[in-house]
């Protein structure tokens, strides 16, 4: 049991590990998570303004992971271009645009009195 708990941390790490050194986003998402928290931090924000951060944050860096796994899967069954492959991959990716969009709002509404 604890063997097998382990593996799985491991392969946490590895998925983590890919993700980091090859997408870029990922690296710039991660900062923008620290100036977020940072922010929070400095305004001492309240703990739903937190919590409502903290989902954000989650949602856009698990959205950016999703979109890798897809995009690893696609080149792996097609490494040419491919219309129907490339449109998999825009989907894909605008699955982490709407994410991004998401999180702004929410982070709008939480900050905008914080400065007004």
């Amino acid at each position: 049991m604890i063997k097998k708990s382990y593996n799985s941390f491991k392969y946490v790490g590895n998925g983590l590990k890919s993700v980091w050194k090859e997408q870029c986003y990922f690296k710039l998402e991660v900062f923008c998570a620290i100036v977020v928290i940072a922010v929070l931090i400095y305004f001492q924000a309240s703990f739903e303004e937190v919590s409502f951060c903290v989902i954000a944050i989650t949602m856009v860096l698990a959205t950016e992971i999703i979109n890798t796994a897809i995009e690893e899967l696609c080149n792996k069954i097609e490494p040419n271009q491919h219309p129907h492959i490339g449109k998999i991959k825009d989907i894909s990716v605008t699955f982490v645009f709407m994410a991004i969009v998401g999180a702004l709002a929410i982070g709008v509404l939480v900050f905008v009195h914080h400065f007004f």
